[in-house]
């Protein structure tokens, strides 16, 4: 009878920043501050073009739905990258891997496609 590998993965260990225990407040504050300022700007971006009835343009709906489509891929990695920061786990599932990287993808290739689709209307 031949061995096998049966060895079954569940979850992924991931690499921190660092491992430096006084350096994890700032790093935490720093992605927290870049996160909100990104999510917070990409808001104000689609609520001026939906407010706004002379920004009713093709490019300006384009706009808002790239901003959209901004903060839905922001927040497919920064959230679970705060987390563990805070709670000092370096764990993800296996499952979570994949939805996590299958988001990243999906929302990075509707980025390209938007800025293909405002290129070409430009």
């Amino acid at each position: 009878m031949e061995e096998q590998n049966l060895t079954g993965v569940s979850e992924f260990h991931l690499l921190g920043l660092s491992e430096d225990p006084d350096l994890q407040p700032l790093l935490f504050g720093l992605f927290l501050s870049m996160y909100l300022v990104t999510v917070l700007g990409n808001l104000l971006i689609i609520l001026a073009v939906s407010s706004d009835p002379h920004l009713h343009t093709p490019m300006y709906f384009f706009l808002s739905n790239l901003s959209l489509a901004d903060i839905c891929f922001i927040s497919t990695t920064v959230p679970k990258l705060l987390v563990n920061i805070q709670t000092h786990s370096r764990v993800i599932s296996y499952v979570g891997c994949l939805t996590q990287m299958s988001l990243f993808s999906i929302f990075g290739c509707i980025d390209d496609m938007l800025l293909t689709v405002m290129a070409y209307d430009r």
